[in-house]
């Protein structure tokens, strides 16, 4: 499993600001979770979903295709800071 963290600077107020993704070793995405700049968290499994966040049909891009987009700065983060954004959404 991978973890990604991804930083997006947009200024559409219904768009997230901050997503987490669970990929497997094809890079699809397994649990995910969208932070909103209002404050509301999103989240999506193979089991359901919140708000609008739904897993992505496809694999995600490579960490190096999303960074050269200006607008995104993604990041490998640890097991265990998902599960922690992943516990917060599960609860809101």
């Amino acid at each position: 499993m991978k973890y990604l963290k991804v930083k997006w600077e947009h200024s559409f107020k219904d768009q997230p600001i901050l997503l987490y993704s669970e990929l497997d070793h094809e890079l699809r995405e397994i649990r995910k979770v969208e932070y909103y700049a209002d404050g509301r968290i999103d989240f999506a499994d193979r089991g359901g979903s919140s708000g609008h966040t739904r897993l992505s049909v496809e694999p995600l891009p490579s960490l190096e295709a999303i960074a050269a987009q200006a607008e995104f700065e993604p990041m490998i983060i640890p097991a265990a800071e998902f599960e922690t954004v992943w516990a917060q959404a599960k609860v809101t």
